[in-house]
């Protein structure tokens, strides 16, 4: 476990936001993964993705690393923020939206704001 907790803490430090998800960004592998991806890409979130399926101890690293039972998991400049449900509600309370100006994360604000008025 300690090699998959390596790479974990590498790749959560060496990017500025990471999706750790079933599958890959451009093809999710589960409904929750692909709405946070399907966010994040909306909004031009330049963001690394790893893909739990390809390694089970990366799979349970993962959820061991942050202490969260569920995939997907974002982080933001090595900060966990949380999974689907958690993502979901920060972007429709325009807490992300902050959470990435705070960080100096790039992201496209009127599509955010789309989002928002979609799901209103």
């Amino acid at each position: 476990m300690t090699d998959a907790k390596t790479q974990i803490d590498e790749t959560v430090k060496a990017h500025d936001v990471v999706l750790f998800m079933k599958g890959t960004k451009s093809m999710p592998q589960c409904g929750f993964s692909s709405r946070v991806a399907g966010v994040l890409n909306y909004m031009g979130v330049d963001y690394a993705d790893v893909n739990v399926l390809v390694d089970e101890a990366l799979r349970q690293g993962i959820k061991d690393y942050s202490d969260w039972p569920t995939i997907p998991q974002l982080y933001v400049k090595g900060e966990f923020v949380g999974g689907c449900d958690i993502v979901t509600e920060m972007v429709l309370s325009s807490e992300l939206d902050q959470m990435f100006t705070d960080n100096g994360v790039a992201f496209d604000k009127e599509a955010a704001d789309k989002i928002r008025l979609a799901n209103a």
